[in-house]
């Protein structure tokens, strides 16, 4: 039986400190069983060696499941490849190595310990740990790095709810990968961190939303989050170009008073932009060209004597290693001062603005109906 919660939410004008709560419920009969799921998250790639252990003795496998032999609890050893036949892994020789803990063990890769069972395969530029893990557990360590232990419950099971949603659009446009379906650092995936940043806040929050995801179209969407928007977030085509998406659209955000991530400068002198742009001579100027219906950067021109750099959506930010797009320049003895507000891409759900809304009483269903326009709430199915 399907069942299927339709979130739709709307605030009123931010002027006032007043604002309402609309969301609009349609509950089907019943919950299917919740299906399990295996998140392979890449922990170290393409490194010379990588240190692996467990806290209970583990099982030593090969890639056809034989045991090899036992790693002892508390040990660790290094991995390293053996051009071309595999890996070496202390007196073992394999094309590849499963470690698998026994009872609750958790397993070590370099210098954290994880929950799962850890593969470390070959690579062409070394070898590569990946930490295969159940889904719920693996959210376990998300919410906590992501969002601070402390803040509200309703914050924290959205985050959850957003967290699983990404791990399993992931999951899925990288269905072609044979070794790992995320990373664990914040420029190209979530923050994880492993059982350090697990709490009984966030055990909480993601067994109290096991297995529900976002859905448009019922398609699991891009659930994307970042720490404050400065005051509005903003529509994915002027920060991805080309990709416009109906629920990633920019709406007014509580986040304005949040000290933590608003209100920052960056200086640059015109030889730091040369050497960071070689190609354009002594930066003389930096025009910005375009914006967003909401003010934020999209369109940067660096002058140089000998040409120009033209950056373009969320190049802006990441060229120039920013906090936000959302910013001014001003001069000041011949150097750029950039002032801005907001920390992040500006799209999807505000972390910040989630913490404000919780604070004044919304839900997690009202937190991420605002934030994600027209999605519904749906829950993992069998098969």
């Amino acid at each position: 039986m399907k069942f299927q919660i339709l979130l739709a939410s709307l605030f009123s004008q931010m002027k006032t400190r007043q604002w309402w709560l609309t969301m609009l419920f349609w509950i089907a009969l019943s919950l299917p069983a919740q299906a399990t799921v295996i998140i392979r998250v890449a922990i170290e790639r393409d490194v010379n060696q990588v240190k692996v252990g467990s806290s209970t003795p583990a099982a030593i496998k090969d890639g056809s499941g034989r045991t090899l032999g036992q790693l002892p609890a508390m040990g660790s050893y290094f991995a390293q490849a053996i051009p071309g036949s595999g890996v070496a892994l202390d007196k073992w020789r394999s094309g590849l190595f499963w470690i698998e803990p026994t009872g609750k063990g958790h397993v070590y890769i370099n210098d954290r310990w994880y929950r799962g069972r850890t593969l470390v395969l070959p690579t062409t530029k070394g070898v590569t740990a990946v930490n295969w893990v159940n889904l719920e557990e693996y959210l376990y360590s998300v919410v906590g790095g992501e969002m601070s232990s402390s803040w509200p419950q309703a914050a924290l099971k959205a985050q959850a709810i957003a967290a699983r949603t990404y791990a399993l659009y992931e999951r899925q446009r990288q269905r072609n990968n044979p070794v790992f379906d995320l990373g664990d650092s914040p420029d190209r995936w979530q923050i994880y961190k492993g059982v350090n940043s697990e709490s009984r806040a966030t055990y909480n929050a993601v067994d109290a939303t096991a297995g529900q995801v976002l859905t448009f179209n019922n398609q699991i969407i891009l659930s994307v989050f970042h720490a404050c928007s400065g005051g509005h977030t903003e529509n994915v085509e002027d920060v991805w170009s080309g990709r416009r998406l109906p629920y990633l659209r920019g709406v007014p955000d509580y986040d304005m008073n949040v000290s933590e991530c608003n209100n920052w400068t960056r200086t640059f002198s015109s030889g730091e932009l040369s050497q960071r742009f070689p190609g354009i001579g002594n930066v003389k100027d930096i025009k910005l060209e375009s914006f967003s219906p909401f003010r934020s950067v999209t369109t940067l021109r660096i002058i140089g004597d000998k040409g120009s750099k033209v950056l373009r959506g969320e190049e802006v930010r990441t060229a120039l290693k920013l906090r936000s797009t959302r910013f001014i320049i001003n001069r000041a003895g011949g150097n750029f001062v950039l002032q801005g507000r907001g920390f992040g891409h500006g799209l999807g759900m505000s972390q910040w603005g989630a913490q404000q809304l919780a604070l004044r009483g919304a839900n997690h269903l009202q937190i991420l109906g605002y934030y994600f326009r027209g999605v519904a709430l749906t829950p993992i199915k069998s098969k």
